[in-house]
């Protein structure tokens, strides 16, 4: 009888999962990344130099909002399934505002459609 306790194992091996450490970095909401996206192209600005980041913050994605070592690694991202989901994600209608949970909970004006003429 005894031995080591059969949770140990399992609660290393939960923080060290793949899931867990990409859960851990912080991204962008899906409606910060679609503003993004609908900016003209005059407003872009290029991006800075930035020790911190990796590939000093120069190979980024913007739809997934990554940053990678170098152009080898971010073209390989490119075709991933991954990335191409969200790509289709950010290619549909815009994502959903307060706005429109507001209206959904009946707080604020009412959507009745165009107005018709009356004969």
């Amino acid at each position: 009888m005894g031995g080591k306790c059969p949770h140990r194992r399992v609660k290393k091996r939960r923080y060290s999962h793949k899931t867990f450490r990409l859960a851990k970095f912080l991204v962008k909401g899906d409606d910060a990344v679609y503003d993004e996206l609908k900016k003209p192209e005059d407003e872009k600005t290029p991006l800075p130099l930035d020790e911190d980041l990796p590939g000093m913050g120069q190979y980024y994605c913007l739809h997934c909002d990554r940053y990678f070592a170098n152009a080898a690694v971010r073209d390989e991202h490119f075709k991933t399934k991954r990335h191409k989901k969200r790509l289709k994600v950010m290619a549909g209608p815009a994502p959903h505002t307060q706005i429109d949970a507001d209206l959904a909970a009946g707080m604020g004006m009412p959507d009745n459609g165009p107005k018709l003429m009356s004969m």
